[in-house]
């Protein structure tokens, strides 16, 4: 039973640790833009709703944007990226989330915000997410997050708005 146990786990994480995007790299941002694509598809049909923002950005809108990014491969492929922004009193926005529809159920997700929480620690973290996109918003909430608000986007359609309160949070030890 132990080594089915250790078989299952190490299928389930073969991705790198998460690392730092550098989206003024013309390949790392193509990969990141056809990532986000093929994730925010999937959100598009769960939600009901193909008028997410980042599903119609273009390259250079998601080259100049001013978020930080940290993602993760597998073995050729980036399969996750988390990006945020810190606001000038310390909240920590989440402003996307992606994991490649080839990943989903992998721990990618868990791996990006343990890192995030890692090199980023903050006393409040605010994140939304499609109200009808119930694997995220039970991952967040899994990871300490409660729903503190809704807000309609389109008719039948709403966002979960969602933040986790941390007071041992330390001030983050360089800002990006």
């Amino acid at each position: 039973m132990t080594g089915q146990r250790h078989a299952a786990t190490e299928s389930h994480r073969s991705f790198a640790e998460p690392v730092r995007l550098d989206l003024s790299d013309p390949d790392t941002l193509r990969r990141l833009w056809d990532l986000q694509r093929a994730s925010y598809a999937v959100e598009a049909r769960l939600i009901g709703f193909d008028g997410i923002p980042p599903l119609h950005e273009s390259l250079e809108q998601l080259r100049t944007c001013e978020e930080s990014f940290i993602g993760v491969r597998d073995e050729s492929r980036l399969v996750g990226a988390v990006a945020w922004t810190r606001s000038d009193n310390g909240v920590l926005d989440i402003c996307r989330l992606v994991v490649h529809p080839v990943a989903h159920r992998r721990g990618v997700a868990t791996a990006l915000l343990n890192a995030l929480d890692s090199i980023e620690p903050a006393e409040l973290t605010v994140v939304s997410t499609g109200t009808a996109n119930l694997p995220a918003v039970e991952l967040y909430r899994r990871r300490g997050f409660v729903p503190v608000g809704e807000r309609r986007i389109a008719p039948g359609v709403a966002v979960t708005l969602l933040e986790r309160r941390n007071a041992s949070a330390s001030k983050p030890l360089h800002n990006s």
